[in-house]
């Protein structure tokens, strides 16, 4: 099914485009009510579904929040006990899981948590 482009769509694809990496739909949400005060959060949610099954973003989970993101293989976080800061990294080799053990592979999400370098640094 072909979704029409609204003036609301329009406003809220361009303020996507700002977003480098990932983002919340409350940040995009935050961003678009400066300048467009009459979009609600419920558009916003149901824009970002559509996206999502078109598979030109990404949805995964982070401190129990939901993260849109524009990159689709992997996501991976160290995230601080204390401060609660998320720190992103890559990783590059999966080596470590046989091909097809599981299943055919489509994305893959770590989430490490301890204290970060800052924290640590009080101690």
């Amino acid at each position: 099914m072909i979704s029409r482009q609204t003036k609301q769509k329009q406003i809220i694809s361009e303020e996507l485009h700002k977003f480098q990496d990932f983002f919340t739909a409350e940040e995009l949400y935050l961003s678009i009510r400066k300048k467009q005060p009459t979009i609600g959060i419920a558009t916003i949610y149901r824009f970002l579904k559509g996206l999502v099954k078109q598979k030109q973003l990404h949805t995964y989970t982070c401190e129990r929040r939901t993260i849109y993101s524009k990159q689709h293989t992997e996501h991976s976080h160290f995230i601080c006990q204390r401060c609660q800061g998320v720190q992103h990294f890559t990783v590059k080799d999966i080596s470590f899981l046989k091909p097809n053990q599981y299943g055919k592979l489509c994305h893959f999400q770590i989430e490490l948590h301890g204290i970060c370098k800052e924290c640590a640094k009080k101690d």
